[in-house]
């Protein structure tokens, strides 16, 4: 019997993915390479989910931004959901300033209260005492 000739028992139709002893095992190979593959894209997906707070912050210039770049970190390294749901909550929503109308009416109350102060460059006149008033003389005309 030669090496070659298949074994007597064994049918006529052998699926290709079906090797012989010393031969190289494709269907192996593919899912080897297939397999790889498929880890790197998840993990890019993975990677790319976890950067959209920061890019949805970032693309409308957030004042928070910093913020939800950290919440996001923890997120990708506790795997927690929950501070990724709050990063998607503050980039998604600006928090009004309630301090900025607070510091308007502080600055102008103490704008009123300071007194008013005079330009160096320019001196005030000396009002004359009450004793010193100037005298104006009205001459009558004469018809």
């Amino acid at each position: 019997m030669s090496a070659s000739s298949a074994h007597p028992m064994a049918t006529g139709h052998i699926p290709s993915y079906v090797t012989a002893a010393d031969g190289s095992d494709y269907l192996f190979t593919f899912m080897i390479y297939f397999t790889i593959a498929l880890i790197l894209l998840i993990g890019v997906a993975y990677f790319t989910l976890h950067a959209l707070p920061e890019r949805m912050a970032h693309g409308n210039n957030h004042p928070q931004f910093q913020l939800v770049g950290i919440l996001a970190l923890l997120a990708l390294f506790t795997h927690n959901n929950v501070f990724w749901i709050g990063a998607i909550l503050v980039a998604g929503f600006q928090i009004p300033d309630v301090a900025a109308p607070l510091r308007d009416i502080a600055g102008a109350i103490r704008d009123r209260s300071k007194p008013s102060d005079p330009s160096p460059d320019i001196t005030p006149e000396p009002t004359p005492a009450p004793s010193q008033a100037p005298q104006t003389v009205v001459a009558a005309e004469e018809h």
